[in-house]
């Protein structure tokens, strides 16, 4: 769903180029600015809270624990309340504490945010793919360097998919160049008279929206509106709390469960998005081969990193829960906050049975007392057979407490889908019905105005396209070669956390 604006307008020099602030109906000369511009914002915040900095830093407000993963990488760190948490307490036993104690429940900061990059350029991608353009002016564009362990990397098909359209990207100016290291359309933005309002009809559900085409990796960018009060008249700078769902990978046969993220922020005067904060919870003892490290990052960056980012190797879907107010998305955020805080001490670690990136989200969600619905182990019966059987045949205690995890595990919190369908279905069949229990449910209730659902296409490149992500062990099998031998599998190095930073 594209937007077609004139594109004799200007940007005004020195407004920011991804704020609610600046126009996005054109581009001008190419503009190159630091990442925290003071009208920059990051999800709910102010990019003023932060100052930027390497992981590596002395001295700044961020535990040793955050900034060992960050040591090589571009972050925002805040100024204040950046030790929020509670050590002595496990994370969700943290929050729930938290959250009863505090007035207002929104005044812890993110460990740090992610940003990868120091600058940030606006403006349109020649023909060749080689120059970053304005109506006066041209910039040289490179790309960052793939990275080694990476199995794909953007190729000629990626340059004429983003030829001729106006992006936002993040990277690193000089003289002469803008090394970009995230690309993003800002024909994704979203106009509140652009979007249908298409409720589900009879036959439709939202796992059926996700499974359209195979998971539409290669569908144009689309969005629908399944719910709107009536009295919305546009989403400029309103705050939203979004559900993103990533797909299956079409090159690893370990990545058919997809991926999931909740997100913060506010759509900008044009309906931008790419500013919103993603809380992304990734496996923190291996070292992923695309670059991926768990943080709380800007949504560009999630979705369209060069190496990292999720569009370049599966569809996504998100579900934008528009509200009048940002309370409860700032109660999650601080929430989050508190969480990431524990899972970079290794208070916990990230277990792909059930303590994942749906299932850490969820669980903080219900510790703010959203009782999204549990739908109960895949097969429990099963589970206790599976551990004696799997431990004798493959002689391993190691395979049988694997299995015996995977089947005993709370499906919300293990497929990734089954978490986004089951938050979507919360939403439209209670919380917009009125129907909430609990304090912060009736708070989600009266704030909120809309249910957007948004559909994300692959980028192409080099990588084969994905697909819809599995909701079921099932499904995992059907889809997945009998013979483990022929699996398709990138492996990863681990990360060892070093005992020094362990408390």
């Amino acid at each position: 769903m594209k937007n077609n604006h004139s594109s004799a307008k200007k940007f005004a020099i020195g407004v920011s180029i991804i704020t609610s602030i600046y126009s996005l109906t054109s581009v001008a000369d190419p503009q190159f600015v630091h990442a925290l511009n003071e009208n920059n914002l990051l999800g709910l915040y102010r990019a003023d809270q932060f100052q930027l900095n390497q992981g590596a830093c002395k001295n700044c407000a961020i535990t040793p624990q955050a900034s060992w993963y960050f040591e090589q990488e571009t972050i925002a760190i805040p100024l204040s309340n950046a030790h929020s948490f509670d050590p002595s307490l496990s994370a969700q036993e943290d929050v729930k504490q938290w959250v009863t104690s505090q007035p207002s429940a929104t005044n812890a900061m993110p460990p740090l945010v992610w940003l990868g990059s120091p600058h940030v350029a606006v403006g349109k991608l020649s023909q060749d793919g080689k120059w970053l353009e304005s109506d006066n002016s041209k910039t040289q564009l490179a790309i960052t360097p793939k990275i080694e362990s990476n199995q794909s990397y953007y190729n000629e098909a990626s340059e004429q998919n983003f030829a001729g359209r106006n992006l936002v990207m993040r990277g690193t100016a000089d003289k002469t160049h803008f090394t970009a290291r995230s690309i993003w359309p800002l024909d994704y933005n979203l106009d509140l008279n652009q979007i249908p309002y298409k409720p589900l009809a009879n036959q439709e559900t939202i796992a059926s929206l996700i499974r359209d085409q195979n998971g539409g990796a290669s569908a144009p960018f689309s969005a629908r509106i399944l719910y709107k009060n009536p009295n919305l008249t546009s989403l400029q700078n309103k705050p939203v709390l979004s559900f993103v769902l990533n797909g299956a990978q079409g090159d690893d046969d370990e990545a058919h469960g997809g991926h999931f993220a909740v997100a913060t922020g506010r759509f900008g005067a044009q309906g931008e998005w790419h500013d919103w904060l993603v809380n992304n919870f990734y496996n923190l003892g291996s070292v992923s081969e695309k670059g991926i490290i768990a943080a709380s990052l800007p949504m560009d960056s999630y979705q369209s990193d060069l190496n990292s980012g999720q569009s370049w190797y599966r569809p996504s879907y998100m579900l934008v829960a528009v509200m009048k107010n940002e309370r409860s998305a700032a109660t999650y955020q601080s929430a989050i906050n508190r969480v990431m805080q524990h899972f970079y001490r290794q208070d916990f670690l990230y277990r792909h049975a059930g303590v994942n990136c749906a299932g850490i989200n969820l669980e903080t969600l219900r510790s703010l007392d959203w009782s999204i619905p549990k739908l109960g182990a895949t097969n429990l019966p099963k589970a206790f057979v599976a551990l004696p059987y799997k431990s004798l045949s493959d002689m391993s205690l190691e395979s049988g407490l694997k299995a015996y995890d995977y089947l005993s595990a709370e499906q919300t919190n293990l497929y990734p889908f089954v978490a986004f369908e089951t938050i979507g279905n919360d939403l439209l069949s209670r919380i917009a019905k009125n129907q909430a229990n609990t304090a912060f449910e009736k708070q989600l209730a009266e704030d909120l105005e809309a249910i957007i659902y948004v559909h994300i296409p692959q980028f192409p490149s080099s990588r084969a396209m994905g697909q819809a992500p599995v909701a079921s062990l099932d499904e995992y099998i059907a889809r997945t070669p009998a013979d483990m031998s022929q699996w398709k599998i990138i492996p990863v190095g681990a990360r060892h956390f070093p005992d020094t930073l362990k408390d």
